[in-house]
């Protein structure tokens, strides 16, 4: 409840969709292996903790030998009404009115058959047994264990919370609606209070019992009164009802969630960031635990956001024949450099953690790396001094070699770069300083570096930081609408190319 005060429902815009289907999956799979020793009528422990699904494969093959040859019959029965039935609902749904109760018909057929077969005492099969009725008379909960479970009640609430969010995402997108996320807290939390009155478990999503009821075509309000029905009245009918047929109805609800396998070669081709993370998840989900599966799906899509943002696509542009347009050279045909000028774009946010990246592949683009460009010019100027020197004292000049030698450049092929800030939605202190250090070090070497394309929001953040002047003054000249408009102006300030040439 805590969270929906506090409006944390924007914790959920980090649940990806790729993310989702592999936890989905993942789960799934681990649902299918702990029910499939009841498919078997295996009676072996329930393992407890991380790696369940491998180590009950490993128990099941154990005992396999002990198999209970009734219940497998059920099961393979049960299976086959079950997928048959869905097969048929999923062929014909817009011809039938309302889903095929299959589920109701071989939990009936199967109740009445193990009850008059007596199939418990003749073959040993495992039902459910007793169930009890009715509710326990409510009574205040004990505050005095708060301070001793408040610790630890803070991680199972977000894993809680994160758990039942990304169920809630996945059914939405399957069936076409909305989810609030602070609402969802709200409902936890009133689903976890109420019923502290009455001696309840702790209340999360559960995605076996939510597949089931999903695939059934079930709705909330009659879902919960036929719940109250059975806990008050028809318990003790289920009492003959075999394990196996829960299991078998619980597994073919899966079938959805399993079949994403089919589609990882399709997210392989499409995306193979989506289809990485994907494949983290799920196997973290099903091979490790369902809630570590979950954090662990969630940090790697955030860490694959932050590899992408800290690694992103860069390029030099051409233009488009006569157009306006100019275009990566490296993914287009036909399209020709600009005269002396080089437009550079980077494909991302500008913040601290990539600002050297963006750096070092504009570097790498131009093929010029300010610093060390003036750290030749220097030496080749100390060595024409010392040239000169020589020679005056060979002459014997007066100036006693005293002579000034004009700073030796070297001939660059452009004499303008063009950052085109189309793909930059944004840049953050570190980028603003990385721009300003930008334009300082490569006006040292006579080059100058103007800004195309620039969203309002980026606008705003280069005013605050002066990086046109103060007051402005230069915006004119460093900032253009478009990179032709750019392109057009710096052809235009051209300075006369014989006052570019080496003096030696």
């Amino acid at each position: 409840m805590g969270f929906k005060v506090f409006r944390l429902g924007f914790v959920s815009v980090y649940l990806s969709a790729p993310m989702l289907d592999g936890f989905a999956t993942g789960a799934s799979f681990t649902i299918l292996t702990v029910q499939a020793k009841y498919l078997l009528g295996l009676k072996i422990p329930r393992h407890q903790g991380y790696g369940t699904v491998v180590v009950t494969w490993i128990n099941i093959f154990a005992n396999i030998h002990k198999t209970n040859v009734c219940d497998l019959i059920t099961s393979a029965i049960c299976i086959t009404v079950l997928v048959a039935g869905k097969e048929i609902q999923e062929r014909y749904k817009d011809r039938l009115k309302i889903p095929l109760p299959t589920e109701l018909v071989v939990v009936g057929g199967a109740t009445l058959a193990s009850h008059f077969g007596n199939l418990n005492h003749h073959y040993g099969t495992s039902v459910s047994g007793h169930i009890p009725t009715g509710f326990i008379p409510p009574q205040v909960p004990s505050f005095s264990l708060m301070p001793r479970v408040a610790l630890d009640a803070i991680p199972l609430a977000v894993i809680s919370f994160a758990f039942t969010v990304s169920l809630s995402e996945m059914f939405a997108k399957k069936n076409g609606y909305t989810v609030r996320p602070n609402q969802e807290m709200f409902a936890i939390g009133c689903c976890n209070i109420i019923p502290s009155f009455f001696h309840c478990f702790t209340t999360s999503a559960a995605l076996a019992k939510t597949m089931v009821k999903d695939s059934t075509g079930c709705q909330t309000q009659v879902t919960a009164l036929v719940i109250l029905l059975v806990l008050l009245f028809f318990a003790p009918f289920f009492h003959a009802l075999q394990k196996c047929v829960l299991a078998c109805i619980i597994i073919v609800s899966l079938r959805g969630a399993l079949r994403k396998f089919k589609d990882v070669p399709a997210k392989w081709r499409a995306s193979r960031n989506d289809a990485v993370v994907w494949l983290i998840t799920m196997s973290a989900t099903a091979l490790i635990s369902v809630e570590l599966g979950l954090l662990v799906g969630i940090s790697f899509s955030l860490i694959c956001i932050i590899y992408k943002t800290q690694n992103p696509r860069v390029s030099l542009l051409g233009r488009a024949g006569d157009s306006d347009l100019y275009e990566d050279m490296e993914e287009y045909q036909n399209l020709v450099p600009p005269s002396r000028v080089r437009v550079f774009r980077f494909q991302a946010p500008l913040y601290y953690a990539n600002k050297d990246t963006f750096l070092k592949t504009l570097y790498k683009a131009v093929g010029v790396t300010p610093f060390l460009e003036m750290t030749s010019r220097r030496k080749a100027e100390k060595k024409a001094k010392k040239i000169s020197m020589t020679q005056a004292q060979a002459n014997g000049d007066t100036n006693n070699g005293d002579v000034v030698v004009a700073l030796v450049q070297r001939q660059l092929d452009f004499h303008t770069i063009i950052l085109d800030c189309s793909a930059i939605p944004f840049l953050d202190s570190t980028g603003l300083v990385a721009f300003q250090g930008l334009l300082k070090e490569f006006a040292e070497i006579g080059v100058r570096v103007v800004l195309a394309c620039c969203n309002t929001s980026l606008i705003d953040t280069l005013q605050k930081g002066q990086l046109f002047g103060k007051g402005d003054k230069d915006m004119s000249k460093m900032l253009f609408h478009t990179v032709h408009h750019a392109i057009l102006y710096a052809n235009i300030q051209q300075p006369d190319k014989s006052s570019e040439d080496s003096v030696l």
